[in-house]
């Protein structure tokens, strides 16, 4: 089992910026590559990046490439997510998950989840 706890959301206006935060615990951390993904009230939740389990690779969706950058410190067992140039429609609960498989936007590929840190921009 694999133990995720996000934190870092907040109410940030248009154009600001935030830093989450996901703590593992549990299985190593290494062992697992990690996403974030996103749901908005009403609507289905979706990939917003994952990174490899070195590191070495990150992937984006196209919705926040440029402004997100996700980054791991295995040493510290934390997995995290810049948020830059955020826009009203970035308004969401955000998850961490971890996986066995890189790369994939898939939310069923993700074994374990976090409980979400709601990120809210105003206009």
């Amino acid at each position: 089992q694999v133990q995720l706890v996000e934190s870092g959301g907040g109410l940030v206006q248009a154009g600001g910026s935030l830093r989450l935060s996901c703590v593992a615990s549990g299985r190593p951390f290494s062992n697992y590559a990690m996403g974030w993904f996103r749901q908005a009230p009403g609507k289905e939740r979706e990939f917003v990046a994952a990174i490899s389990w070195s590191g070495g690779a990150t992937y984006y969706a196209d919705s926040v490439k440029g402004r997100f950058t996700i980054s791991r410190d295995n040493a510290k067992n934390t997995v995290y997510l810049q948020l830059n140039s955020l826009k009203p429609e970035d308004t969401a609960v955000y998850y961490c998950a971890a996986s066995r498989y890189s790369g994939t936007y898939r939310a069923r590929d993700y074994d374990y989840w976090g409980q979400g840190t709601q990120v809210t921009v105003s206009s």
